[in-house]
């Protein structure tokens, strides 16, 4: 059953990595970069700014908590664990698929790039919940940024859904993280506050 799957999974690659046009492949490699986003993120803070203002500061450092939870499960466990190779490092595929932009690392599941935007998108909705649902449309993005990804042949449609699902996880267990422990502080903030006026 594993092996069916397997051949699924490099079948329906093949087919999509092969609908491509010359002129997508410099826009899919810039949608697929780090740096073209960066305008996105500092709009995104500033949103978590204006909702929550001084506690916003929670907020930003769980965006930094979801995807370094996302990143280092699929990077540093997922990927030298499954040892699965690339498919442009598989030389079975070397004179079949589209490869534009390199390869990148040797091993490719689950894909890093969509953990970390499914983890993005889903813990800004969790914090951001009826406040802004808009933000709904950062899972669009990121199933974008993940589908680049096929595109460029260097993940297989399997490494990215189980990246989105581990982003989605991550972006879960950020957002209960920050809820715990901005409980906790302002807990015993209150608390203290509490002892020392009595004092």
């Amino acid at each position: 059953m594993i092996e069916k799957l397997k051949a699924w999974d490099e079948q329906l690659f093949i087919y999509l990595n092969g609908i491509h046009a010359d002129w997508l492949d410099p826009v899919m490699m810039t949608l697929t970069g780090r740096y073209i986003w960066i305008p996105l993120y500092l709009f995104l803070i500033y949103q978590l700014v204006r909702i929550y203002q001084k506690e916003a500061v929670w907020y930003v450092f769980g965006i930094a908590l979801a995807i370094l939870i996302a990143d280092q499960f699929t990077s540093g466990f997922m990927k030298p664990f499954f040892e699965r190779l690339r498919p442009c490092h598989d030389p079975r595929w070397a004179d079949t698929i589209v490869n534009y932009a390199g390869c990148g690392g040797q091993y490719g599941f689950a894909s890093s790039h969509a953990a970390n935007t499914f983890a993005l998108a889903t813990y800004l909705n969790l914090v951001v919940g009826s406040k802004r649902k808009g933000f709904i449309w950062l899972f669009l993005w990121a199933a974008v940024i993940s589908y680049t990804r096929i595109y460029l042949g260097v993940h297989y449609p399997s490494d990215i859904l189980v990246g989105a699902f581990v982003g989605v996880v991550a972006g879960g267990i950020a957002w209960f993280t920050i809820q715990k422990l901005k409980f906790m502080v302002t807990k015993h903030s209150k608390t203290h506050r509490v002892d020392t006026d009595k004092r």
